[in-house]
């Protein structure tokens, strides 16, 4: 999996980041995406929402990296938000009693 894939920002207001989880998240992919969320945030980013739309299947490693994620906007003061959050995923959250990990944006809205 290639976590390189450029962040996106709201035209309407450049302090708000969209990360976009590729598909095929494994294990080793999570430490990376959180070093470039961290990296938004040391770039100014004041919010940043997660885009989860991309990811194939709801497993450990998804569970891992929405959890990592929000993990680390917490330990950086921020929030994080997600949107397009697939259905298992979501399901997989709630069965971990996790599913408070997401809080997400309108469909259509970055912020």
């Amino acid at each position: 999996m290639n976590t390189d894939t450029p962040d996106i920002t709201d035209p309407a207001d450049p302090t708000v980041f969209v990360l976009v989880v590729p598909e095929g998240i494994t294990l080793a992919d999570v430490p990376p995406l959180c070093e470039r969320l961290r990296a938004l945030y040391a770039d100014g980013a004041h919010s940043v929402v997660c885009d989860l739309g991309a990811l194939e299947r709801a497993d450990l490693a998804a569970v891992e990296a929405v959890a990592r994620l929000r993990l680390t906007a917490r330990r950086a003061g921020r929030e994080l938000r997600t949107r397009d959050t697939p259905p298992a995923l979501r399901a997989l959250l709630a069965l971990a009693g996790l599913d408070t990990l997401i809080e997400p944006v309108e469909p259509g809205s970055t912020g």
